[in-house]
């Protein structure tokens, strides 16, 4: 069965991709009420950003008020939201506010995949966590399991509702700058990547965490990082690197894929980054892999997208792809931030331009609304049930400037 699945992918990704991308899905659906909704509030959810420069939660901060009127669908964490003082009390209440100001519940998410990337180390107070190249050589699931369930309650004990784990980059490179050597894929072989992948999406699930595989179709045998600049994976790229995604997608397990900015000339002659490409997000993933799930960029401030790249063509060109959730992390100094605003302007913009069709917004629209009903966030009380959690890890703080 494994080598018609593999005859069968050979055969489809290098002598039918091309057939493939022009038969991408169109986006068109039936309305289903999704249309009373505004344009804004479904452009709103469209975006990820991150929370800006600060661990403190205070008035001024321009992100709630972006939050407020509608234009983030969700946030994602890194270490300085962490910082100093109270880290656990501090982090619990940046939560509830953030929470506090959507009208739709947001996406919380965080890089948390273990071992050299942790925002929630060991110094704040955090559980120890392992890599996931210490856990495939280990290979025993009871191991995965226990980190898994480890990493997916602590997060949930926080509201912390989405994770950019596991990464199911098959390490064909070990020298990888970016996955190889910081210990982030599993193995080498990947028959072991989906099986461990398979038990850090179980975890999470039944801890109401939303786990994000990443990074398709595979950054495994890169040899430079996508962070600084552009990286072409033709050379070294193989098939096994997509193995991971159509098991667990036919699996049915899989709610949310982040996408590499790789560039991969045996899958878009055009030398578009997957981010940017139709023809392996919609083509390659929706279509040959048939799945319909949401669908979450890269952070499109890292230099294989910004350096090469205007903000607005890279947009536009991921909307076009087929990705639902654009992620702008803001991992930079407050001066740098890209506003969740011109974000969205930018976006409102190609509709009313007809460069993006109102049919293609309400296609991610669906999806994200979709996931955030499945992962409970659209519950009546969910907000209160937040708030009930964080009180365990509230304590009064002397900020006078602190959101109450």
């Amino acid at each position: 069965m494994e080598n018609e699945l593999k005859k069968l992918l050979r055969f489809k990704l290098f002598f039918g991709i091309v057939l493939l991308s022009a038969s991408v899905r169109s986006g068109a659906a039936t309305l289903t009420g999704a249309e009373e909704d505004s344009i804004d509030m479904m452009i709103g959810q469209m975006i990820m950003v991150g929370v800006g420069d600060f661990n403190l939660v205070e008035r001024n901060k321009v992100i709630f008020q972006e939050i407020k009127s509608g234009k983030v669908g969700g946030v994602v964490l890194y270490e300085k939201n962490i910082l100093f003082e109270n880290p656990k009390s501090e982090l619990a209440l940046l939560i509830e506010t953030l929470q506090k100001h959507a009208d739709i519940p947001l996406f919380i998410s965080i890089d948390e995949e273990g071992g050299q990337v942790s925002r929630m180390k060991t110094r704040y107070g955090f559980p120890n966590s392992v890599s996931a190249q210490y856990l495939g050589k280990l290979d025993n699931l009871d191991s995965t399991r226990f980190y898994a369930r480890q990493t997916a309650g602590l997060l949930n004990s926080f509201g912390i509702n989405m994770n950019y784990a596991p990464v199911v980059d098959v390490n064909l490179n070990p020298g990888n700058p970016v996955i190889g050597r910081k210990e982030r894929s599993v193995s080498g072989d990947y028959h072991n990547v989906t099986k461990h992948a398979n038990a850090v999406i179980e975890a999470h699930k039944k801890q109401g965490v939303i786990p994000v595989l990443k990074h398709f179709p595979g950054h495994g045998s890169s040899r430079n990082d996508t962070h600084i600049g552009l990286t072409d994976v033709t050379e070294t790229w193989q098939i096994e690197e997509v193995y991971p995604y159509a098991a667990l997608i036919d699996s049915g397990k899989v709610q949310a894929v982040m996408t590499a900015h790789i560039v991969n000339k045996l899958l878009d002659e055009a030398k578009n980054p997957a981010t940017l490409s139709k023809r392996v997000v919609s083509g390659l993933l929706r279509d040959f892999l048939r799945y319909d799930g949401v669908i979450i960029s890269d952070d499109m401030q890292m230099g294989a997208i910004s350096k090469a790249y205007g903000l607005r063509e890279s947009i536009k060109m991921s909307l076009l792809a087929g990705v639902d959730i654009l992620m702008f992390a803001n991992n930079v100094r407050d001066d740098d931030r890209t506003a969740a605003a011109t974000i969205h302007a930018i976006i409102k913009d190609l509709l009313f331009e007809g460069l993006i069709s109102k049919e293609r917004i309400l296609q991610s629209y669906r999806r994200i609304i979709k996931l955030k009903k499945t992962a409970g966030l659209c519950d009546p009380d969910y907000f209160k049930t937040l708030k009930r959690k964080l009180k365990a890890h509230r304590r009064t703080s002397s900020n006078p400037n602190v959101e109450r």
